[in-house]
């Protein structure tokens, strides 16, 4: 509190009502697959279709991660994160260049790259599939009293600063510019300079490098599941995503590509897709979009979902059939996984209507044609086991027509339901951290109270709560009763929130009766 020492007139600051939720993206998708180029097991955020090509290349024979961000884009995503995976195993033996603190010991090899640009006595060049728009840059070394030949190595893409090193330019010292890139460095080659004599640092200056060629990518013979989970430490595959928390949509498209040329069995591509789920289930804020394997009928999908693929998780959704889409590169039509066109329904679905609407019966953008055409009696074999189907309608084109959850528990049924409480708790969670640590007692319950009634209003008129009046539609509950003087002894704070979520009207009903024509049944 302030203190007033003299006469006066005197302004304070001081809150009054509830303090603000703001809500969560909902529609943020990762990808994990294999590209033409770009750097390996790290998340790029990836906002438009340009943008991938620029990084990643284009269009690969034999993956499907290019289709499935291309698919995600067209049918109305904005905003996702691209995982490249497939690091190949150089020919000389020795472990691919280091990814983390903890392989900084190991020399890696030299990668194949771009054409030479002389800097000063050195060749530097761009690494084999690190893209456009790079450039190096030489600047003082930092600190004081720096050696002569030390001096700072930027690499910058679009002016972007991506990589820095501290380096120097002779031989004998540790930081020698040729080492420190190799072992470190993801996006650019240094050569050593030829002959012995020593070489002076070079002057400060900015080169732009010319991108490496890269032919197309090559599905390693020997990747295994632990390429696609990856190391939430290292930041590879998709473990690596713990790391980013807005991510709300996995797909794993290239899981397919691995199953067609042999390289993963059922079992294998069956341990994927667990660990798919269970990333999900553990982070508590995404949902795994599970694609079938190719060329099944709807009787061998539904084998398949029962026996091989026995999935119960309300973090996961599974599409049926396969949709064929064109090869904006080639011209031709090829059938793709559909994860990716449905995470780009998704988005589009939260951003027309809310997430609180059942992404289903949408059209999908891009689809010509589906691999099964799906009758009424198929759909009903495949929608009780949570199996969305896709279907083609005549005159209303290819359509999502499913909105399920591969969850055996009814509450958890509608995939709208999943996502709708996903988006609340994340919102309350980051909405409420000005609360840790505040004075416990009826005056912070009251708070909070009003707080999180002032956000569920407001979604509840949004139409995502189901009721006529806010009371029917969600209870908040912060008082002595769930505070109990054990419970503020332990430092706890707890309040319970009850939430009624609108669901689908995913079957309905007309009765039609026949009366005698004249006789009004109005007044009955």
């Amino acid at each position: 509190m302030p203190s007033y020492k003299s006469p006066g007139v005197y302004v304070e600051e001081v809150e009054a009502g509830s303090r603000p939720i703001e809500g969560v993206g909902t529609a943020v998708a990762a990808f994990v697959g294999l590209a033409a180029r770009g750097p390996y097991n790290r998340p790029v955020l990836v906002t438009n279709w340009s943008q991938y090509t620029r990084t990643f290349g284009d269009f690969v024979d034999g993956a499907y991660l290019a289709h499935s961000v291309y698919g995600y884009f067209l049918n109305g995503g904005g905003t996702c994160y691209v995982v490249r995976i497939g690091e190949p195993a150089h020919e000389s033996g020795d472990a691919a260049p280091a990814r983390s603190g903890k392989s900084r010991g190991k020399q890696a090899p030299s990668l194949p790259a771009g054409p030479r640009v002389a800097l000063g006595g050195f060749q530097v060049a761009a690494a084999e599939g690190s893209g456009e728009g790079l450039s190096v840059e030489v600047a003082d070394a930092g600190g004081e009293g720096a050696a002569e030949e030390a001096f700072t190595l930027l690499v910058k893409r679009d002016g972007e600063v991506e990589e820095s090193f501290d380096v120097s330019a002779k031989r004998s010292q540790r930081t020698y510019v040729v080492s420190v890139v190799r072992d470190k460095s993801r996006l650019v080659v240094v050569d050593e300079p030829s002959g012995t004599a020593a070489v002076a640092r070079p002057d400060n200056q900015t080169l732009a490098l010319p991108p490496a060629e890269s032919g197309p990518a090559a599905l390693p013979a020997a990747i295994t599941p632990a390429e696609y989970v990856g190391d939430a430490s290292d930041r590879t595959g998709f473990a690596g995503l713990e790391a980013v928390d807005e991510v709300t949509m996995l797909a794993v498209p290239d899981l397919m590509s691995a199953y067609e040329q042999g390289a993963l069995d059922a079992e294998g591509v069956k341990a994927v897709q667990l660990a798919m789920i269970a990333h999900c289930e553990l982070m508590g804020n995404r949902v795994a979009i599970i694609d079938p394997p190719p060329a099944l009928s709807p009787q061998e999908v539904k084998d398949w979902r029962m026996t091989g693929a026995g999935y119960d998780s309300k973090y996961a959704a599974l599409y049926y059939p396969w949709v064929k889409v064109a090869d904006p590169s080639t011209g031709r039509a090829r059938f793709v996984p559909p994860s990716g066109a449905m995470a780009g329904v998704w988005a589009r679905n939260d951003d027309t209507r809310g997430v609180h609407k059942a992404p289903a019966n949408e059209v999908v953008r891009g689809a010509v044609e589906l691999a099964v055409q799906l009758t009424k009696g198929e759909n009903d074999l495949l929608n009780p086991i949570g199996v969305n189907c896709i279907r083609a309608f005549p005159g209303r084109g290819i359509r999502v027509w499913g909105a399920r959850t591969l969850s055996s528990d009814d509450a958890w049924r509608y995939l709208n339901v999943r996502r709708l409480f996903n988006y609340l708790e994340e919102s309350i969670l980051l909405g409420t951290q000005w609360v840790v640590f505040e004075p416990n007692d009826d005056a912070l319950w009251a708070r909070i109270r009003r707080t999180i009634s002032a956000f569920l209003v407001n979604e509840w008129r949004k139409g995502a709560l189901f009721g006529l009046t806010p009371d029917e539609a969600f209870y908040v509950k912060c008082d002595r009763e769930t505070n109990p003087a054990q419970g503020i002894d332990a430092g706890e704070v707890v309040c319970e929130v009850g939430i009624a979520p609108v669901k689908p009207a995913e079957f309905v009903i007309f009765r039609l009766a026949q009366f005698s024509g004249g006789t009004s049944l109005v007044n009955e």
